[in-house]
């Protein structure tokens, strides 16, 4: 009876980390953008937004995906402006607040007010702070405190979930 109930712990245990691994199973706390798509003003179906977005944005805006480090264009604009929100529009970031922090994302010391919005995340067996649009919802990334001051924060940003749009680094564009 003991080696039974040993083989059965090893195996659940085993199954659980698992599926935490792949990601079939989220610890508490980790809402995703696509769960919490009724509480923001911009809101579509699954199906909408599979035809808004191109299918990286999709992975990463309604799924909470990664693009490659290293790999966005945004990681090298230079140019005054605002980076906005590729699902619904909305300006987040202030080419003002842009800097190179090395990690291969568009880093950020500051969203543009009431832009983003935070929540815990709970995947990869770590506790994070994620970061998603304010308007719809979309996952942008994540925010940590290893930034250069003012803020002493990093919005580490997936180029894919955002646009550029030339201006004067306002919200205005």
């Amino acid at each position: 009876m003991m080696d039974l109930t040993r083989r059965l712990m090893v195996l659940a245990g085993g199954g659980s980390l698992l599926a935490l691994v792949t990601g079939w199973w989220k610890l508490p706390g980790g809402e995703t953008a696509q769960a919490a798509e009724g509480k923001f003003a911009v809101r579509h179906t699954d199906a909408e937004w599979r035809k808004l977005l191109n299918g990286n944005q999709y992975a990463v805006l309604r799924h909470q995906g990664t693009e490659t480090p290293f790999t966005s264009p945004l990681n090298h604009e230079k140019r005054a402006g605002v980076f906005a929100c590729a699902g619904c529009d909305q300006a987040a970031f202030s080419s003002r607040t842009k800097f190179d922090s090395g990690t291969g994302w568009p880093s950020f010391w500051q969203p543009l007010e009431g832009a983003v919005g935070e929540t815990q995340d709970r995947s990869m067996l770590m506790t994070r702070t994620e970061v998603h649009c304010g308007r719809c919802g979309g996952h942008l990334g994540h925010v940590f405190n290893d930034g250069p001051q003012p803020t002493g924060l990093r919005y580490c940003m997936n180029g894919v979930a955002m646009t550029f749009r030339p201006g004067d680094g306002t919200d205005g564009a």
